[in-house]
């Protein structure tokens, strides 16, 4: 044989050998490849070559020591299996064949069916199905085949045998078709797996204890304010129907109707219900024995709409910043009352005053309104649906008086009770009022509650935790009469505050004015207690002062000069908060301010009298009424030395007016002036003056008497003149030469 034909066939022989799959060794066990779980078996491998054999289990795969059992078989023991499991076997030798393996499944056998239950569906009027389920006991971890095994009874006549298998199927229930002819059945079940079989008892059913109409249908509903008219269809005729109605709660509210079925198509009405309600719908039926239909789909549908039947809750509060303005609150009306929604509400204001009335319409979503001024008037409020208006609610601010009411309040998680212990003096009390909200926050969240004379306590739910709340107790006498007990520090839960207040300064010399805003609802923790302001010197000397919570501001007077550090804390019942901002200032020591702004305004004042008297009108007025006011110091002519020499030469009066030297001696004689000694006269010596001043300034000396009488002032006292020209050949005409005057008493002449 040439070489190129053994290669040829040593190639086909390793190629076939490939196609084939030839084993190295032949795996079996001693219980089969399905066992039941925590048994013992074992596993055998028969290998077809001699070479190292190999033993494996598990995956991945695990050496496992084995056993002989001859030259060509070798075996391993497994021991409380419970899970599935694989096992193979190998061989090293010089043909490459593959190892061999076997799967073994773990699990058990199959328990007999137990709780079989049937109904019969009926479709139409002709047949139905019987659809069966059951339970098969305990999980095999197998797979298991079922079988519905029912004979049907038609009067005397027993029907075959129908099977209805599932194989490898987790449900346990089946159908089976069966005409309406049928009376009774007669069902059991069995299952199988490859670890054994089981089979149920047998249950008998007679078809008109299990019989089940097909569920109605429900068209939409047809309705009024307290009647809904609903149309049900249905495929069968059936003797009973029932229908369930409610307004969106969990509970189903049962109509049951009293009249016979007579055909497929019934109309049924639904009375006694709420107006303005939206009410969902369900129905059922039921031959005369047998099982109830499912329920059909909902459906649903609005009852119409009714005039409101009560009256509004209306409150009042009164507003810090203006008092005789009250704001008149009201809650929105429950929707028993309502008895549709809500489109408005109508405020009449009545003024007892002055007889007039204002009628306002307040949109659905508001429930508070604020008078003009008028703290006297009585505000009257009704609610508006498209059917008409509730009856009047009015309130009127009543005559209060601040009362010691014994109010105690203990606080929970989430709740508030109120309790109160009535007075003498109040037992003819009507009812209560108690009113509450968060501090600082009245008019925009007011809450109340109205209750009855016997009432002593009230739970007020809602609050929230870390808010301070306020309120006040109400007790009516009648409607414009009550008094009010206030309470406060309400909380249910609290903390320090989360920040520190937010301070504003102002420095006036030695005194420190404070302001500060309150705290952010959140960041309080609850209800502050009080502020602590914080000084601190340059020398490191510290100064507090604790505040109450109202007002919130702060005077320090009297600080003496340094440079200062100011902070500030708010506290709760709980402690300190954190401190806020740190504000730096400086007290100064004080200066001569005073005294130089005194000195520069009467230097002030002096220079701007100087630049008037500058002005010659204004000059010669001032020295007008400077001689008014020196009246009172003028000297007394007795003491003159002309008055004096009158007086030794008794009865004589000379006059004689002096010429200058240079006058020569041809000149003619001088004029004289008379002298007439007057009465007393109390004359304004002002008022002369004046008429002086305005007198020419050329008078002549040689003027008639009676002009020399209204040139001078009416005085108890007679003036001298004398005249000195500075030049003999000027004409003395004018008073503006030189003048001395001297003064002659009356008392000193003759």
């Amino acid at each position: 044989m040439s070489p190129s034909w053994s290669i040829f066939i040593t190639v086909t022989l390793l190629l076939l050998q490939l196609c084939t799959g030839e084993k190295s060794c032949v795996i079996w066990s001693s219980a089969g490849a399905v066992v039941q779980r925590n048994s013992d078996f074992k596993v055998y491998c028969s290998f077809n070559c001699k070479c190292e054999r190999l033993m494996y289990s598990g995956q991945p795969p695990m050496k496992q020591k084995h056993r002989d059992v001859n030259s060509t078989t070798v075996y391993i023991n497994v021991v409380n299996i419970t899970e599935k499991r694989t096992f193979s076997c190998s061989c090293d030798c010089q043909h490459s064949l593959d190892p061999c393996g076997l799967d073994i499944s773990v699990g058990y056998p199959p328990d007999d069916p137990r709780k079989i239950l049937c109904i019969y569906k009926v479709m139409n009027n002709e047949s139905g199905d019987v659809r069966c389920t059951w339970e098969r006991g305990r999980e095999t971890h197998l797979m298991d085949s079922s079988q519905l095994r029912l004979t049907t009874v038609s009067g005397n006549h027993t029907s075959k045998l129908e099977n209805v298998f599932r194989r490898g199927s987790k449900s346990l229930s089946c159908s089976v078709t069966v005409p309406r002819s049928v009376q009774q059945i007669h069902v059991w079940v069995q299952t199988e797996n490859p670890l054994g079989t089981a089979v149920s008892s047998v249950q008998t059913y007679s078809l008109s204890d299990i019989a089940t109409p097909p569920a109605p249908v429900l068209v939409q509903p047809v309705c009024s304010s307290q009647r809904c008219i609903i149309e049900v269809e249905q495929r069968v005729l059936t003797e009973h129907l029932e229908i369930q109605y409610n307004d969106g709660k969990e509970t189903w509210t049962s109509y049951q109707d009293q009249d016979m079925v007579t055909g497929t198509l019934q109309k049924r009405s639904v009375s006694s219900l709420e107006p303005y309600t939206l009410y969902y719908f369900r129905a059922r039926c039921k031959f005369s024995t047998g099982r109830w239909s499912e329920w059909s789909t909902n459906v649903s549908s609005w009852t119409e709409e009714e005039p409101p039947t009560e009256g509004l809750d209306v409150w009042y509060a009164e507003s810090a910043t203006a008092p005789k303005t009250p704001r008149v609150y009201w809650k929105q009306p429950d929707k028993s009352s309502a008895r549709g929604k809500i489109i408005e509400y109508r405020v009449r204001v009545y003024s007892p005053d002055s007889g007039t009335e204002q009628v306002i319409n307040v949109p659905g979503d508001v429930r508070t309104y604020s008078p003009t001024t008028c703290d006297k008037c009585e505000v009257t409020v009704w609610a508006r649906n498209s059917k008409g208006l509730s009856p009047p609610a009015s309130v009127r601010a009543p005559q209060i008086t601040e009362s010691s009411q014994d109010v105690t309040v203990i606080t929970g998680k989430q709740n508030v009770t109120t309790s109160w212990r009535m007075l003498e003096m109040a037992a003819r009390h009507s009812w209560f009022v108690l009113e509450w909200y968060p501090e600082g926050q009245k008019l925009e969240e007011l809450r109340w509650t109205r209750l009855n004379r016997e009432a002593n306590h009230a739970v007020i739910t809602g609050v929230q935790p870390f808010v301070c709340y306020k309120g006040a107790l109400y007790v009516f006498f009648n409607q414009s009469s009550a008094s009010r007990t206030e309470f406060g520090g309400i909380t249910a839960a609290e903390s320090i505050p989360k920040v520190g207040p937010s301070v504003q300064m102002e420095i006036t010399r030695h005194t420190l004015k404070l302001s500060w805003t309150e705290l952010p609802r959140d960041m309080r923790g609850g209800c502050i207690t009080k502020y602590t302001i914080y000084l601190k010197t340059s020398s490191g000397h510290q100064l507090n002062y604790s505040t109450p919570t109202s007002p919130r501001r702060f005077k320090i007077k009297d600080l003496p000069p340094s440079e200062y550090n100011l902070w500030m804390t708010a506290s709760t019942a709980e402690g300190e908060g954190p401190v806020s901002q740190g504000l730096r200032f400086l007290v100064q020591e004080e200066t001569s301010i005073s005294f130089i702004s005194v000195f520069c305004g009467i230097g002030l004042v002096l220079v701007l009298l100087l630049c008037l008297y500058q002005i010659p009108s204004v000059k010669q007025k001032f020295w007008v009424y400077f001689q008014c006011l020196m009246l009172d110091v003028i000297p007394d002519p007795a003491n003159s030395k002309w008055a004096k020499e009158c007086t030794r030469e008794k009865g004589t009066i000379k006059l004689q007016l002096q010429m200058s030297s240079s006058v020569s001696q041809g000149e003619p004689d001088p004029d004289l002036v008379d002298i007439v000694e007057l009465s007393d006269q109390s004359s304004n010596i002002c008022n002369s003056t004046n008429a002086f001043s305005q007198k020419p300034s050329h008078m002549r000396l040689g003027q008639r008497r009676e002009s020399s009488a209204l040139l001078y002032p009416v005085t108890t006292y007679i003036k001298s003149f004398s005249h000195e020209s500075d030049s003999s050949d000027h004409t003395q005409t004018s008073l503006e030469t030189n003048t001395t005057v001297d003064y002659i008493s009356t008392q000193g002449l003759g």
